[in-house]
């Protein structure tokens, strides 16, 4: 299967980036069942764009137009990764589309398996200090789903950090979940990088019971992050 072609038809489905992870780089990774990743070889990660003027209106709480973008935006890249696996599979080899937003473990706020970190090793960004993905095109805000397959795709190569000394979603957490720790490539755990109950807590308890938000997202350190703001003002 050409990978060329293949990330173009991704795009043609709506989908804004598109990466290769070799599954090499996430052996070991925590997956649900465990064994989520044997037979498979590559992971395709795809992110979505998020609108600018949404997350703009992010002013230390989410608002309800963000929440319904959110949701809508996780359903478009479910439905591309649906078309995505069914291509694969037409040209003769196996695929596996997971959830683009599906908690399995409430307990512990955890999935089928992190996206993020697959499209860290995807090359579709770096590990930011909120532990989100940090595209040089679009900062953090994207969504992101993810398609396991074994079909001979050429992989592409992770990015190098760019957070550096930058403190700014450290500042505005309204948590105070981000400990302000950098990274060459990924954290040992998340809890390197966060007070995760912390975060786990304003999202649960404060934002998710917002009236007219009813979903656990705050979104305060994506409208934040100065690599958001970059692709605007090479625009202007």
């Amino acid at each position: 299967m050409d990978t060329q072609q293949l990330k173009s038809f991704a795009v043609d489905q709506g989908v804004t980036l598109v990466r290769v992870a070799d599954l090499d780089r996430l052996r070991g990774i925590e997956t649900n069942p465990p064994d989520l990743l044997d037979g498979f070889t590559r992971a395709v990660s795809m992110a979505v764009a998020l609108s600018d003027a949404v997350i703009e209106t992010i002013d230390g709480w989410p608002t309800p137009i963000y929440a319904s973008h959110y949701s809508r935006v996780n359903a478009l890249l479910d439905e591309a990764a649906l078309k995505v696996s069914r291509a694969i599979e037409e040209a003769g080899f196996k695929a596996m589309p997971l959830p683009a937003s599906q908690v399995l473990d409430t307990a512990r706020n955890m999935s089928f398996l992190s996206h993020k970190a697959v499209a860290v090793a995807a090359g579709i960004g770096w590990q930011g200090k909120s532990l989100l993905t940090v595209s040089p095109q679009f900062g953090p805000r994207i969504r992101l789903v993810t398609v396991l397959t074994d079909a001979p795709l050429a992989p592409d190569e992770p990015l190098k950090n760019r957070c550096g000394s930058c403190t700014k979603c450290t500042e505005a957490c309204p948590a105070g979940a981000i400990r302000n720790v950098n990274t060459e490539t990924h954290y040992s755990s998340r809890h390197e990088a966060l007070h995760f109950e912390r975060c786990v807590h304003h999202v649960r308890e404060v934002c998710a019971k917002m009236e007219h938000i009813g979903s656990s997202i705050c979104g305060v350190c994506i409208r934040v992050c100065p690599w958001g703001g970059k692709r605007k003002k090479n625009a202007a």
